[in-house]
């Protein structure tokens, strides 16, 4: 992979708007530390933000369906980055500009996300797929855990403004970086003038092509019961028990720390290892999340819940990688993007509902049952979704059969 120069380019813009999507909110809580921004003006921009990626991805998936896929990325980065300034402009003067323009860099991070996972199933060849996906996961957990240090030593010689203008920064990489695809986008080109079906239409097309892989649909459903439950609860809970149970904040950023390193580990794993069983070697790994909140459940030595968020990070990087893949492989080239966006607008758009559920249920019925009950469904529902028909290769047919 890395003598490849098309697929460096693709992994570098990719990476560079990882980096600017994560930073962004962190920079944002440092204009909270430095008074130019309030915490319910924070709570305004950063919904903003969630609410323009939520009505973007579903049309980028469209639209990079439609047009060339590079074409996507462009424009789309390029609003991300004409967001940033717009965000220093409004930094400590108007509220509305930052939340207008927190709106436009949520729709060109949504719009650009099925167009960056279209185009690698363009740049690489199907038997190398697999380890550009991982290479691409392993960049992501890089900048979340690299990130935090290397910002915060920015900040110690730049203000917030600059930060900002340094985000736009990287949209520009994001958007001039990557080569031009292969061209699954060719077919609809070569349709020339014939009439188009409307985007309802078309993402509805997309749906049901989603349909036609009962696989992905199981796929979605655990993967959606485990971010906004498992994952949900343990971001409520964390940071409360690190603080009443162990009475140390170090808890909380070990654990932490121990769910990116994990998550590294689960990458450089998937990038060697092809099991037979895919599709149940990932929702045994998706499963794994289930031991950070079961190890939150029991007053134990800190080290076993540092442990246990190592293990869920590794688990899901063991979901992730061949889901990706496999979604590149086994659904229709042409409709690739529209299924990939409605991924992410599912698993997305459903992760606020978990976390505005997750506290009132903690309050009603504390902290132990909820923690249990979420732990079970990250068990349970991932081993459910392991029975369905084609799902333990992520694929409608074995791959002996295949070949």
């Amino acid at each position: 992979m890395l003598r490849d120069s098309a697929f460096l380019r693709l992994w570098a813009g990719t990476t560079a708007s990882g980096l600017a999507t994560w930073a962004l909110p962190f920079v944002l809580g440092l204009a909270v530390l430095h008074r130019d921004l309030g915490a319910a003006g924070l709570g305004l921009v950063l919904a903003a933000r969630t609410a323009g990626f939520l009505a973007a991805v579903a049309v980028g998936g469209v639209l990079a369906d439609r047009h060339a896929r590079r074409a996507v990325v462009l424009w789309s980065a390029l609003a991300a980055g004409a967001a940033a300034p717009l965000l220093a402009a409004g930094l400590g003067r108007s509220l509305v500009l930052m939340t207008a323009a927190a709106a436009l860099a949520g729709a060109g991070q949504g719009a650009c996300r099925p167009a960056f996972q279209a185009l690698v199933a363009e740049t690489v060849e199907p038997e190398r797929r697999q380890r550009a996906n991982a290479a691409m996961t392993l960049a992501v957990r890089a900048c979340t855990l690299a990130g935090p240090a290397l910002t915060a030593l920015l900040a110690a010689f730049l203000d917030v403004r600059t930060l900002l203008l340094g985000i736009g920064l990287l949209w520009l990489v994001a958007a001039l970086v990557p080569a031009r695809g292969a061209g699954p986008a060719a077919p609809a080109a070569a349709a020339g003038p014939a009439p188009r079906a409307g985007f309802r239409a078309e993402f509805l097309e997309g749906i049901r092509e989603a349909r036609r892989h009962p696989w992905f649909l199981a796929g979605l459903a655990a993967l959606v019961c485990v971010i906004s439950l498992g994952y949900s609860a343990t971001s409520v809970a964390l940071p409360l028990i690190s603080r009443d149970r162990y009475g140390t904040e170090w808890v909380l950023a070990a654990a932490m720390t121990a769910y990116t390193v994990g998550a590294l580990g689960g990458a450089l794993l998937m990038a060697r290892w092809q099991p037979r069983a895919q599709g149940w070697a990932a929702f045994a790994g998706l499963a794994a999340y289930g031991f950070a909140p079961l190890s939150l459940v029991l007053p134990v030595h800190p080290a076993l819940v540092v442990a246990a968020y190592a293990v869920a990070g590794t688990g899901i990087e063991l979901f992730n990688v061949p889901w990706f893949t496999a979604t590149q492989r086994e659904v229709a080239p042409d409709r690739l993007a529209r299924v990939s966006s409605l991924d992410f607008l599912v698993s997305y758009g459903l992760a606020p509902v978990g976390l505005a559920l997750i506290a009132p249920a903690v309050t009603a019925f504390g902290v132990t049952p909820v923690l249990t009950a979420c732990a079970a469904a990250c068990f349970l529902v991932p081993a459910a979704a392991a029975l369905v028909p084609t799902a333990r290769h992520f694929a409608r047919t074995a791959p002996a059969a295949r070949d």
